[in-house]
């Protein structure tokens, strides 16, 4: 069974086209998809589950936090804006050199 579909066109922002982009690319759908699922969940009023991906990615998160508590002193991390720009610096130029 084949739906009829019909064309419209919208303006969005532009930080929703950017968004609209990267759910597409992420999910593997079309722009299209992306917006007609989104339709389809504002007329169900059901909340759609985080992808698998994105669970997953939140497991590793807290895994992490856990390691970090468990060595952490409790002591608050202090650092400055230079040497967070040397280290950056020194990851620049280890990437650019040739292999």
């Amino acid at each position: 069974m084949t739906t009829q579909m019909i064309r419209k066109q919208i303006y969005i922002q532009r930080r929703q086209d950017i968004l609209l982009k990267r759910i597409s690319k992420v999910r593997g759908v079309s722009e299209a998809e992306v917006i007609r699922q989104a339709i389809e969940r504002e007329i169900s009023g059901t909340v759609s589950q985080p992808l698998l991906a994105d669970r997953q990615a939140w497991e590793q998160v807290l895994a992490f936090l856990e390691i970090r508590k468990s060595l952490g002193s409790g002591e608050a991390y202090q650092w400055n804006r230079q040497d967070a720009y040397g280290e950056r610096e020194s990851r620049w130029i280890r990437d650019r050199k040739p292999e």
